[in-house]
């Protein structure tokens, strides 16, 4: 199982899962599909389904084009409001593509039909991968667009955090510095937090992704997962994990506010080069 990482926009990843032996791939969060088959094309693959994770725009955007290019596409997902669903997936169903198995993991507060994806292949050395769209993210965790704090808790230590240590962590957004600057000013102390910072920032300056991370890592570095340490508490003044949580995502909401950002749909266009004919007459 290989897994291509894939940076579209302005700070998305879309993800291309190969079963090597086949040729045939899975696609997460299509958002780009001009770009998504450029990969396709590259790999020489067939891509069999797209894995949606969630119905935002930057993450299920290419839908409808691709199941128009490639009859017979599956689609899957857990909200009907996702472009072009042909099978509708519940918690802890199960999916086979060839070797790669698939278990779907229902973590509802980013959006209300947020689902997650579990992939392994039996009897393979490599570590399971999990496809966490909005929900878990390297250092942090989603914006509770359509839940609530108790729902989040429950998806990061009863759902996603129950899972092995080893599994590799791919999330659906290139944040993790600012993710780890707001971790350290939870816990200034916390030496994993400033390592792994440092690193994200050389990452960043050669324009290299920082996912994967590990689950393992995550509750070293992640204050969402760290809510019952106690210099995670003091910084909130709660002690109960549920309050921990809303506090620190409360925090994190108001931390460094960036400026505004560009127009999603603009940024889009510039992807697909909808403005060059414009530029070139400048």
């Amino acid at each position: 199982m290989k897994v291509k990482v894939i940076s579209v926009l302005e700070d998305n990843y879309m993800y291309l899962v190969i079963e090597e032996s086949t040729r045939h791939a899975v696609a997460v969060d299509a958002a780009v599909p001009k770009r998504l088959l450029e990969i396709i094309r590259k790999e020489d693959v067939v891509l069999r389904a797209i894995l949606t994770t969630h119905h935002h725009w930057d993450h299920a955007r290419g839908n409808e084009e691709l199941a128009q290019l490639l009859p017979g596409l599956q689609v899957f997902g857990a909200d009907e409001r996702i472009g072009a669903l042909t099978h509708r997936v519940s918690h802890g169903q199960e999916l086979t593509f060839g070797a790669i198995r698939v278990r779907c993991l229902f973590t509802p507060c980013h959006t209300s039909g947020h689902m997650c994806y579990f992939m392994w292949e039996d009897d393979s050395p490599d570590a399971p991968a999990l496809f966490s769209g909005d929900t878990l993210f390297v250092g942090g965790c989603g914006q509770f667009f359509e839940g609530t704090a108790e729902q989040m808790h429950t998806n990061l230590t009863q759902i996603l955090g129950a899972l092995p240590k080893d599994t590799k962590v791919f999330c659906g957004h290139e944040c993790t510095v600012r993710n780890l600057k707001f971790a350290l000013k939870v816990e200034p102390e916390n030496e994993m937090v400033k390592e792994k910072l440092a690193w994200a920032k050389q990452r960043d300056d050669e324009d290299l992704p920082t996912v994967p991370s590990t689950l393992q890592e995550e509750f070293l570095y992640n204050p969402f997962l760290r809510v019952t340490e106690e210099a995670v508490q003091r910084f909130t003044g709660r002690t109960d994990p549920v309050e921990v949580l809303r506090a620190l995502r409360s925090h994190r909401d108001n931390f460094k506010k960036p400026k505004e950002r560009p127009n999603p749909q603009a940024m889009l266009a510039f992807d697909w080069g909808l403005f060059e004919p414009f530029l070139e007459k400048k």
